[in-house]
């Protein structure tokens, strides 16, 4: 297997949030227009969902190149952009995108809780070498954090269902990123008590 490389947290920042933000921007300059392509008529948000399949795919395999390792969520996710991505724009209806964090979160959500029912802490596996906890704080990380994503996939859910696609656009570039962080944010107790300080070598 190809050995982790380090790279410069700023530019792993800009590959990994880059693609959201150049979203926002573009839908922000797009919103208000339409536009004919091949005699078909569409909004502004499709050509911008069309044009974020292949940035994400692009970024994602930037990082891959300059790290030789991109993680699983990051490859889930980019599939899923990819599938709902393209639908959005082949039946030109951008429900289907608006509706991919809400896949993406119950996935997350339905794996990390099959690893509870089978007494394991899937999230152990991703995150222990940047967490290290005891093993009881993973598991009580793992509830928590099955919990949140079901809850973030709930939340998705009423939002497009019910508010205009401005607010959808809002509450995914800003609100997703705010609650996540947030939610680890808010963690410190546990960390605090289960993690696990490694002993120095003499």
């Amino acid at each position: 297997m190809a050995e982790k490389r380090k790279i410069n947290p700023i530019l792993k920042s800009v590959l990994e949030l880059g693609p959201i933000a150049a979203f926002f921007v573009a839908y922000l300059q797009l919103r208000d227009h339409s536009f004919t392509i091949g005699g078909v008529e569409y909004e502004g948000f499709i050509l911008v969902t069309a044009g974020f399949v292949p940035l994400i795919l692009l970024t994602t395999g930037i990082l891959w190149a300059l790290t030789r390792h991109v993680s699983k969520m990051q490859i889930v996710t980019a599939v899923l952009v990819v599938l709902f991505g393209g639908l959005t724009v082949w039946l030109n209806d951008d429900r289907f995108f608006k509706m991919k964090p809400t896949a993406i979160y119950l996935l997350f959500a339905g794996v990390l809780g099959i690893g509870l029912m089978r007494g394991r802490s899937y999230l152990q596996y991703v995150m222990e070498e940047m967490v290290p906890l005891a093993q009881e704080g993973w598991m009580i990380l793992t509830r928590r954090l099955t919990m949140f994503f079901a809850g973030l996939a709930v939340l998705n859910e009423v939002i497009w269902r019910t508010m205009s696609t401005d607010m959808w656009v809002n509450f995914k570039t800003f609100g997703l990123t705010i609650a996540i962080f947030a939610f680890f944010m808010t963690q410190g107790g546990l960390f605090k008590r289960y993690g696990i300080e490694e002993d120095a070598e003499n």
